[in-house]
């Protein structure tokens, strides 16, 4: 519409404000309750008028009396229904009613009516206008109950109705003109990952440079890597990037009790997806609807399958020039149907794997952002300390040491926060009354002076760190190996040292306490998992021969089968495990006695300071600790648990 501008040539006053309307008030919640319980009262009395007929003064006659007013010739006019109800007048005039037996089947009563020359007629029971609106008047009820919600202003009731009326509707968030802020600038490392998904936002912003190359873009993407690694970061990274509509939900969004309802959310997600198009759909933990089908499958669910083959069937079958690429993110690759991995479906997979030191630095560098630290404190020597640390590891350790400082009063971190922090997330938090008695606290050093002392003398061992008898957690005391470097390979000399190191407490406990003690529950715990694996699976054994058994129990195609080998293999692995277990221990005791000395040097300055670390061992010992070989995949520890854990 068009408005018309009118020049005034009187002089201009004050402009006029414009008072906006006023809001109508909220009606009290009295009225609904009100307008409820006058619905509820005439419903009642309507019931009342109905049972009792609107108040009609008819005679009733029990069958016995019918009969005989019938036979006095009494009785003018019987008109009978099918339910065998009578009702009619008399002849003076009166009105009556009364009930044939339906157990007797009088069929003499026709023939003792027409005798005595009565009317007779008969009817079906029909329906009157109030038992009508009686019947209709519950639904009505329900249907304004409907509209009072709707109106009233409840939106938390009006969202759960909306919400059961769209139950096939799409869950997807939708990032489209304000997208997150992260962008692959905040994420450290992982340049190869990030390489390979930027191509995906290159090929959605750019199609036509790839159709000149004859370049098909991909239609999936699938992140691969263990939890905390930052697939879900990636993906927000992605969003942020791309200048394209980014639809972001879980894969729980699909399942409901409700068959076929994740299939229709599907249909619903790729149908915006398309009318978006070029977009993106993001699936996190895509395992929730994407597990193997059919037999060796998780179990028949028919939701869950319809579902899944929804999504195959809307990934290999979009439109030509239809720029929709998914991405999901998962930790439990191994259980994907093959149908979702094959090429045209997920056609890349990248893995998103812990992070090195390098990258380990960066990601501190990035979260200590807007944090001040203290001069003493060194990133690179941090993250050589936490091995094995996801990126959501390493957030959690820069605000523990956070935490730690505000909880000492201070806004500056240093490198005693950062320390404090990672024994907390590792072995937990310090517990003063936790008090050992003195014989324990004597036994207690005993064990971790054999575990360290065996590490140091061990060539092929990581170096120790840190040795402590202070309780943490569940633990009573605790020695703390470091690798010098980061390798990905176990050599055979580093895991047979290991084993004797996580045998050492144990065995300076026989040495010189003369009898072991349950503290070497979980070093046993350790030792003979670790042993397992260097028979069944890394052929570390001349006995069992260089075959790998793969992991005990269900395999990957049938996990409710059992182990893949006979009982006489099994025999010859426990012969092996406790072989490969006895030497170790010997070997640490061996190594125990020859170095009595330096043993109890270890065990006096554990009782004097409670907390040595590697540069107090090799003083005492005299002996340079040897480099690392391979890491373990956290921190390797060697801890004590409570004495009454047993073993």
């Amino acid at each position: 519409m068009r408005l018309a501008h009118r020049t005034n040539s009187a002089r201009p006053g004050p402009p006029e404000k414009h008072t906006p309307a006023p809001v109508p008030p909220t009606p009290p919640r009295w009225r609904a309750w009100v307008l409820t319980i006058g619905i509820a009262i005439m419903f009642a009395a309507g019931l009342a008028f109905h049972s009792y007929g609107g108040g009609t003064s008819a005679r009733s006659l029990s069958y016995t009396g019918f009969v005989n007013e019938v036979t006095t010739d009494k009785v003018a006019t019987a008109t009978i229904n099918s339910t065998g109800s009578v009702s009619g007048t008399l002849r003076g005039g009166a009105a009556y009613t009364s009930q044939i037996p339906t157990a007797l089947g009088d069929d003499a009563l026709s023939a003792l009516l027409v005798q005595h020359k009565v009317e007779v007629r008969g009817s079906n029971p029909g329906r009157s206008a109030l038992s009508t609106v009686l019947s209709l008047l519950p639904l009505l009820l329900i249907i304004g109950i409907f509209v009072w919600i709707s109106r009233s202003g409840s939106k938390q009731i009006s969202g759960r109705l909306g919400g059961i009326m769209g139950v096939g509707k799409s869950k997807a968030t939708l990032y489209d003109e304000e997208r997150p802020a992260t962008r692959f600038a905040d994420i450290a490392g992982y340049e190869g990952s990030k390489a390979e998904v930027m191509e995906v936002v290159d090929f959605l912003k750019h199609p036509t440079r790839y159709a000149r190359a004859g370049a098909v873009g991909p239609k999936g993407v699938l992140m691969v890597g263990p939890p905390g690694t930052g697939k879900t970061l990636l993906a927000r990274a992605v969003a942020g990037e791309a200048g394209v509509p980014f639809f972001a939900l879980s894969g729980s969004s699909f399942v409901e009790m409700f068959v076929g309802v994740g299939a229709s959310r599907v249909r619903d997600l790729f149908t915006e997806a398309r009318k978006r198009a070029p977009s993106i759909i993001f699936i996190d933990e895509i395992d929730a609807i994407g597990g193997r089908r059919g037999p060796g499958g998780f179990g028949s669910n028919d939701e869950r399958e319809q579902t899944l083959n929804q999504l195959l069937s809307d990934m290999d079958g979009f439109e030509p020039g239809a720029s929709v690429v998914v991405m999901a993110a998962t930790n439990r690759a191994e259980i994907l149907d093959a149908a979702l991995l094959r090429p045209g479906r997920f056609d890349r997979t990248v893995e998103i794997p812990l992070p090195n030191r390098t990258e380990r630095t960066a990601i501190l560098t990035i979260h200590g952002r807007g944090k001040t630290l203290a001069s003493d404190v060194d990133l690179d020597v941090v993250s050589r300390g936490t091995p094995g640390f996801s990126g959501a590891d390493l957030a959690n350790l820069v605000n523990e040491a956070a935490i730690n400082a505000v909880r000492d009063g201070r806004e500056v971190l240093g490198a005693d926060d950062f320390a404090t922090a990672r024994d907390r997330l590792l072995i937990g938090r310090r517990d003063a009354s936790n008090a050992l008695l003195p014989e324990e606290k004597h036994a207690v050093a005993v064990h971790e002076a054999g575990h360290a002392l065996v590490a140091v003398l061990s060539p092929h061992a990581d170096p120790v760190a840190k040795v402590t008898i202070l309780p943490r957690g569940a633990a009573l005391g605790v020695t703390e190996q470091l690798p010098d470097s980061e390798r990905h390979l176990y050599s055979e000399s580093h895991l047979t040292d290991s084993l004797a190191v996580r045998l050492g407490g144990r065995a300076a406990e026989i040495v010189v306490l003369s009898e072991p003690s349950t503290g070497a529950s979980n070093d046993l715990l350790a030792a003979t998992d670790l042993a397992t694996h260097m028979v069944r699976e890394w052929g570390f054994s001349a006995a069992v021969g260089p075959i790998s058994y793969g992991p005990e129990g269900p395999s990957r195609d049938n996990p409710f089968a059992g182990r893949p080998y006979a009982e006489e293999t099994q025999r010859s692995i426990d012969q092996e495990v406790a072989r490969l277990l006895r030497e170790a221990e010997t070997g640490a005791t061996e190594l125990i006695r020859a170095n009595l000395d330096a043993l109890h040097r270890v065990i006096d300055l554990l009782l004097e300071r409670e907390t040595i670390d590697g540069a107090d061992l090799e003083a005492i010992v005299g002996i340079p600790q040897s480099a690392g070989h391979s890491p373990t995949p956290r921190a390797a520890m060697t801890a004590t648990p409570p004495h009454q854990a047993g073993s």
